[in-house]
């Protein structure tokens, strides 16, 4: 099964650790992502650029719109995600429990739909519909 590992993260934890300690954190985080490459585990790893950096966008009464940073009243944000492969729930939880991002936000873990058989189910075409 796939699983999607949100990793999120609260800046003032963050700007909180003892100097050094995110260099740290990050060699942590790489040595796991590396273990899970030579296991076959892991599809696909990246960390995202800040919310300053980002635009949420929105469909309103015909009408797009475009701003700035994502609108949410929560400590943590959104700081990366990998996608695995794993067993069960179980081991996925497992696997995320490792990162270090666990001490200084969560990990949300997510199981991944299988998009042809949503394509199938909703009889939609294109690729990977039959």
């Amino acid at each position: 099964m796939k699983f999607m590992l949100l990793v999120y993260t609260d800046t003032a934890l963050v700007d909180a650790l003892p100097e050094g300690e995110m260099e740290g954190m990050l060699r942590t985080c790489f040595d796991h992502v590396d273990e899970l490459e030579r296991d076959g585990c892991l599809i696909e790893s990246r960390m995202l650029e800040g919310p300053r950096a980002a635009k949420s966008v929105r469909l309103r009464n015909d009408r797009v719109t475009a701003t700035d940073g994502p609108f949410s009243e929560a400590k943590e944000v959104l700081g990366g995600f990998n996608l695995i492969e794993a067993r069960d729930m179980d081991e996925a939880v497992r696997i995320a429990a490792a990162f270090p991002w666990t001490r200084t936000g969560c990990i949300e873990v997510r199981p991944v739909q299988d998009l042809p058989d949503v394509r199938r189910r909703v009889r939609a075409g294109g690729a990977g519909a039959s």
